[in-house]
């Protein structure tokens, strides 16, 4: 078997493989690479003007309201907190928990009737606050289960500090004033 290729068709491959940095060929690479690169920094100047502009919505924007706790009868440990959450920013956020430094423990929690006369209660891992609503905590629904750390001698009137943890919008504080549980 011969190599039946010439001369002139080897030297042609070896120079098709060999590529060497000519500036017609740097010249070449520089306006492939800013054409892509322009595009983007159009992109990104029209996504900024249009954010800034308000175009693109805003973030939750979280607010605290009517926070209350219900004061403890017999020595009791146990009550609940409720709060009244508005998002007035345009994304939604989710309530992830509850602290407080006066509690031992506290726990997001769901009280559902069954339809018979009778509740049941579920612990959530999380509420979601809309977008542009409120979520309002009530004994019926969606509040805060809570064990004080000593056994709670709160006075009608008296305020206790909870720090409510967003997803988003990181933690906010709030003061629950205690109400007796008829108040509601």
């Amino acid at each position: 078997m011969t190599d039946t290729t010439t001369r002139a068709e080897r030297t042609e491959r070896a120079h098709e493989t060999d590529w060497t940095p000519t500036r017609r060929h740097l010249r070449e690479s520089a306006l492939a690479a800013v054409a892509p690169a322009a595009a983007c920094a159009v992109a990104l100047a029209a996504l900024t003007t249009w954010t800034n502009l308000g175009g693109a919505g805003s973030g939750p924007r979280i607010g605290i309201s009517d926070a209350r706790v219900f004061q403890t009868y017999g020595g009791s440990q146990y009550t609940s907190a409720y709060f009244r959450i508005s998002n007035s920013g345009d994304a939604d956020d989710e309530l992830v928990s509850v602290t407080s430094p006066v509690m031992a423990e506290a726990m997001l929690s769901r009280d559902e009737s069954n339809g018979e006369g009778a509740a049941s209660m579920r612990m959530e891992n999380s509420a979601t606050v809309p977008g542009g609503a409120t979520l309002e905590m009530s004994p019926y629904g969606l509040n805060v289960m809570v064990k004080a750390r000593t056994t709670a001698n709160w006075r009608q009137g008296d305020t206790i500090p909870f720090v409510l943890h967003f997803r988003h919008s990181g933690p906010k504080d709030s003061l629950a004033v205690v109400v007796r549980p008829s108040s509601d």
